[in-house]
Protein backbone atom coordinates (compact mmCIF):
# COMPACT_ATOMS: atom_id res chain seq x y z
CA UNK A 1 0.00 0.00 0.00
CA UNK A 2 1.90 3.46 -0.98
CA UNK A 3 1.35 6.75 0.75
CA UNK A 4 -0.89 8.38 -0.78
CA UNK A 5 -3.59 5.80 -0.03
CA UNK A 6 -2.42 4.78 3.74
CA UNK A 7 -3.30 9.02 4.11
CA UNK A 8 -6.49 8.69 2.24
CA UNK A 9 -7.58 6.32 5.28
CA UNK A 10 -6.28 8.24 7.95
CA UNK A 11 -8.24 11.10 6.66
CA UNK A 12 -11.54 8.94 6.16
CA UNK A 13 -11.04 7.12 9.38
CA UNK A 14 -10.57 10.59 11.48
CA UNK A 15 -13.45 12.03 9.70
CA UNK A 16 -15.96 9.18 10.42
CA UNK A 17 -14.92 8.90 13.64
CA UNK A 18 -15.28 12.23 15.10
CA UNK A 19 -18.49 12.66 13.16
CA UNK A 20 -19.72 9.48 15.26
CA UNK A 21 -18.89 10.61 18.45
CA UNK A 22 -19.99 14.37 17.60
CA UNK A 23 -23.32 12.82 16.45
CA UNK A 24 -23.74 9.97 19.76
CA UNK A 25 -23.17 13.15 21.62
CA UNK A 26 -25.73 15.29 20.51
CA UNK A 27 -28.35 12.62 20.48
CA UNK A 28 -27.85 11.89 23.78
CA UNK A 29 -27.90 15.32 25.15
CA UNK A 30 -31.27 15.60 23.13
CA UNK A 31 -32.64 12.13 24.16
CA UNK A 32 -31.67 12.48 28.11
CA UNK A 33 -31.50 16.23 28.82
CA UNK A 34 -34.15 19.22 28.39
CA UNK A 35 -33.10 22.74 27.20
CA UNK A 36 -31.16 24.92 29.54
CA UNK A 37 -30.76 22.12 32.02
CA UNK A 38 -27.17 21.41 33.84
CA UNK A 39 -25.23 18.20 34.31
CA UNK A 40 -21.93 18.85 36.15
CA UNK A 41 -19.34 16.50 34.75
CA UNK A 42 -15.55 17.91 36.17
CA UNK A 43 -16.49 20.01 40.01
CA UNK A 44 -18.05 23.30 39.30
CA UNK A 45 -15.71 24.03 35.80
CA UNK A 46 -17.26 21.62 33.42
CA UNK A 47 -20.74 21.27 32.60
CA UNK A 48 -23.24 19.64 30.08
CA UNK A 49 -25.37 22.47 29.32
CA UNK A 50 -28.19 21.88 26.91
CA UNK A 51 -28.73 25.03 24.25
CA UNK A 52 -29.76 24.74 20.31
CA UNK A 53 -27.67 27.31 18.26
CA UNK A 54 -29.81 28.44 15.59
CA UNK A 55 -26.69 30.08 13.33
CA UNK A 56 -22.52 29.27 13.63
CA UNK A 57 -20.21 27.96 16.35
CA UNK A 58 -20.02 28.70 20.19
CA UNK A 59 -23.29 29.79 20.03
CA UNK A 60 -23.20 32.56 17.95
CA UNK A 61 -25.98 33.92 15.76
CA UNK A 62 -26.30 35.21 11.74
CA UNK A 63 -29.54 36.82 11.22
CA UNK A 64 -32.43 35.23 10.37
CA UNK A 65 -34.00 32.21 8.34
CA UNK A 66 -32.28 33.67 5.38
CA UNK A 67 -28.72 34.23 7.73
CA UNK A 68 -29.25 30.54 9.44
CA UNK A 69 -30.06 29.26 5.64
CA UNK A 70 -26.93 30.87 3.98
CA UNK A 71 -24.94 29.99 6.55
CA UNK A 72 -25.37 26.36 5.96
CA UNK A 73 -25.03 26.71 2.15
CA UNK A 74 -21.55 28.68 3.05
CA UNK A 75 -21.04 25.32 4.82
CA UNK A 76 -21.40 23.02 2.77
CA UNK A 77 -19.19 25.09 0.23
CA UNK A 78 -16.49 25.03 2.30
CA UNK A 79 -16.20 21.57 3.48
CA UNK A 80 -16.64 21.02 -0.48
CA UNK A 81 -13.59 22.87 -1.37
CA UNK A 82 -11.38 21.39 1.89
CA UNK A 83 -12.51 17.97 0.76
CA UNK A 84 -11.29 18.82 -2.91
CA UNK A 85 -8.43 20.31 -1.73
CA UNK A 86 -7.44 17.39 0.37
CA UNK A 87 -8.27 14.63 -2.34
CA UNK A 88 -5.79 16.45 -5.03
CA UNK A 89 -3.11 17.03 -2.60
CA UNK A 90 -3.06 13.17 -1.51
CA UNK A 91 -3.55 12.23 -5.39
CA UNK A 92 -0.08 14.51 -6.58
CA UNK A 93 1.47 13.11 -3.06
CA UNK A 94 1.72 16.89 -2.22
CA UNK A 95 0.86 16.76 1.49
CA UNK A 96 2.19 15.69 4.75
CA UNK A 97 0.62 13.46 7.38
CA UNK A 98 0.28 16.36 9.85
CA UNK A 99 -2.06 18.29 7.58
CA UNK A 100 -3.89 15.41 6.18
CA UNK A 101 -5.01 14.84 10.58
CA UNK A 102 -5.63 19.04 10.91
CA UNK A 103 -7.32 19.35 7.83
CA UNK A 104 -9.63 16.43 8.45
CA UNK A 105 -10.53 17.28 12.10
CA UNK A 106 -11.75 20.81 10.23
CA UNK A 107 -13.52 18.58 7.16
CA UNK A 108 -15.21 16.51 10.17
CA UNK A 109 -15.88 18.91 12.59
CA UNK A 110 -17.66 20.98 9.69
CA UNK A 111 -19.89 18.04 8.64
CA UNK A 112 -20.78 17.28 12.27
CA UNK A 113 -23.29 20.86 12.64
CA UNK A 114 -24.01 20.61 8.97
CA UNK A 115 -25.64 17.31 9.95
CA UNK A 116 -27.64 19.13 12.34
CA UNK A 117 -28.69 21.91 10.44
CA UNK A 118 -29.97 19.66 7.76
CA UNK A 119 -31.34 16.68 9.24
CA UNK A 120 -32.14 17.61 13.29
CA UNK A 121 -35.12 20.27 12.06
CA UNK A 122 -37.02 16.90 10.50
CA UNK A 123 -35.68 14.35 12.18
CA UNK A 124 -37.40 15.75 15.32
CA UNK A 125 -39.88 17.51 13.49
CA UNK A 126 -39.54 21.23 14.49
CA UNK A 127 -38.21 22.34 10.77
CA UNK A 128 -37.61 22.04 7.25
CA UNK A 129 -34.53 20.56 5.61
CA UNK A 130 -31.49 22.96 6.25
CA UNK A 131 -33.42 24.96 9.08
CA UNK A 132 -32.62 22.36 11.85
CA UNK A 133 -30.72 24.33 15.29
CA UNK A 134 -27.33 22.80 16.10
CA UNK A 135 -26.90 21.41 19.39
CA UNK A 136 -24.21 22.42 22.05
CA UNK A 137 -23.74 21.22 25.27
CA UNK A 138 -19.98 22.01 26.70
CA UNK A 139 -20.32 24.78 29.09
CA UNK A 140 -16.28 25.27 30.52
CA UNK A 141 -16.31 27.86 33.65
CA UNK A 142 -12.11 28.06 34.00
CA UNK A 143 -12.35 31.15 36.17
CA UNK A 144 -14.57 34.22 37.42
CA UNK A 145 -13.26 37.51 35.43
CA UNK A 146 -12.95 40.06 38.49
CA UNK A 147 -15.76 42.69 39.46
CA UNK A 148 -13.59 45.38 38.27
CA UNK A 149 -12.75 44.42 34.78
CA UNK A 150 -14.56 46.86 32.16
CA UNK A 151 -16.80 45.13 30.25
CA UNK A 152 -17.12 41.34 31.36
CA UNK A 153 -16.68 41.72 34.93
CA UNK A 154 -18.44 38.91 36.99
CA UNK A 155 -18.16 36.88 33.83
CA UNK A 156 -16.70 33.19 33.75
CA UNK A 157 -13.76 33.34 31.29
CA UNK A 158 -15.17 31.38 27.49
CA UNK A 159 -18.63 31.96 28.57
CA UNK A 160 -19.86 30.24 25.22
CA UNK A 161 -21.28 26.76 25.08
CA UNK A 162 -19.99 24.25 22.14
CA UNK A 163 -20.19 21.05 20.90
CA UNK A 164 -17.56 18.21 19.66
CA UNK A 165 -17.87 19.01 16.46
CA UNK A 166 -16.91 22.81 17.33
CA UNK A 167 -13.72 21.76 19.00
CA UNK A 168 -12.77 19.66 15.86
CA UNK A 169 -12.66 22.92 13.81
CA UNK A 170 -10.86 24.96 16.33
CA UNK A 171 -8.16 22.35 17.30
CA UNK A 172 -7.77 22.09 13.47
CA UNK A 173 -7.14 25.30 12.74
CA UNK A 174 -5.27 26.28 15.61
CA UNK A 175 -3.02 22.96 14.88
CA UNK A 176 -2.59 24.58 11.24
CA UNK A 177 -1.21 27.61 12.26
CA UNK A 178 0.64 26.86 14.66
CA UNK A 179 2.38 24.12 12.86
CA UNK A 180 2.10 26.31 9.46
CA UNK A 181 5.66 26.54 9.05
CA UNK A 182 6.65 22.82 9.82
CA UNK A 183 4.12 21.55 7.70
CA UNK A 184 4.66 23.63 4.36
CA UNK A 185 8.54 23.48 4.72
CA UNK A 186 8.15 19.74 4.92
CA UNK A 187 6.45 19.66 2.04
CA UNK A 188 8.53 22.62 0.04
CA UNK A 189 11.80 19.73 1.33
CA UNK A 190 9.82 17.14 -0.07
CA UNK A 191 9.31 18.52 -3.11
CA UNK A 192 12.76 19.78 -3.49
CA UNK A 193 14.18 16.73 -3.20
CA UNK A 194 12.05 14.67 -5.67
CA UNK A 195 13.18 17.35 -8.05
CA UNK A 196 16.04 16.81 -7.77
CA UNK A 197 15.96 13.01 -7.98
CA UNK A 198 13.98 13.14 -11.18
CA UNK A 199 16.86 15.89 -12.32
CA UNK A 200 19.51 13.19 -11.47
CA UNK A 201 17.57 10.10 -12.89
CA UNK A 202 17.08 11.93 -16.24
CA UNK A 203 20.92 13.06 -16.35
CA UNK A 204 21.96 9.46 -16.09
CA UNK A 205 22.93 8.62 -12.21
CA UNK A 206 22.63 9.94 -8.90
CA UNK A 207 25.10 12.53 -6.89
CA UNK A 208 27.20 9.79 -5.36
CA UNK A 209 27.51 7.94 -8.20
CA UNK A 210 28.64 10.82 -9.98
CA UNK A 211 30.71 11.99 -7.30
CA UNK A 212 32.63 8.11 -7.02
CA UNK A 213 32.80 8.16 -10.81
CA UNK A 214 34.81 11.71 -10.56
CA UNK A 215 37.25 9.76 -7.65
CA UNK A 216 37.69 7.27 -9.77
CA UNK A 217 38.70 9.38 -12.85
CA UNK A 218 40.69 11.17 -10.40
CA UNK A 219 42.42 8.20 -9.16
CA UNK A 220 43.09 6.99 -12.86
CA UNK A 221 44.85 10.06 -13.60
CA UNK A 222 47.00 10.11 -10.76
CA UNK A 223 48.35 6.57 -11.68
CA UNK A 224 48.97 7.47 -15.49
CA UNK A 225 50.83 10.83 -13.92
CA UNK A 226 52.23 8.47 -11.69
CA UNK A 227 54.18 6.02 -14.10
CA UNK A 228 54.73 8.84 -16.77
CA UNK A 229 57.56 9.95 -13.97
CA UNK A 230 58.74 6.57 -12.95
CA UNK A 231 59.21 6.08 -16.92
CA UNK A 232 61.25 9.92 -16.72
CA UNK A 233 63.38 8.62 -14.06
CA UNK A 234 64.60 5.71 -15.49
CA UNK A 235 64.90 7.28 -18.35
Amino acid sequence: MNKQKKLAIVAAAIVVVCVCIDQIIKIWVKSHMGIGQTLPVLGEWFNLHFVENPGMAFGLSFGDNLGKLALSLLRIAVVGYLIYFLVKRLKNNEIGTLAVCFLSLIVAGALGNIIDSAFYGIAYGYAPFMYGRVVDMFYIQLFRIPDWFPGFGGQYFFPAVFNFADACVTVGIFAMIIFYKRLFNNEKQEEEAETEENSNAENGGTPMEDEKGGEMMEAADNAESSADNGESLVE
